[in-house]
């Protein structure tokens, strides 16, 4: 079974994405890069997201590794 996630933080990380560009969010709460994956979830079951941008602009990736729309924030971190 795989490991509970750990929350990087109790608010979404703001990132400005590339149209076309495809980015690996960190689901496990491990990496040193968030909010993006840098191989830390070694050996826990859970597995990066992967999110590619329809376009170009700011998106909010979730900081508290609970929303229900992940890799993006859905506001869960208000609830926690």
């Amino acid at each position: 079974m795989p490991e509970q996630p750990i929350p990087a933080q109790k608010a979404p990380f703001p990132v400005e994405v590339e149209e076309g560009k495809t980015y690996f969010w960190c689901a496990c709460g491990r990496s040193a890069r968030q909010p993006f994956c840098d191989g830390s979830h070694k050996d826990t079951g859970l597995v990066p997201v992967r999110y590619t941008a329809q376009k170009a602009g700011r998106v909010f990736f979730c900081g508290c590794k609970a929303s229900g729309k992940k890799p993006l924030c859905d506001g869960t971190h208000n609830r926690l």
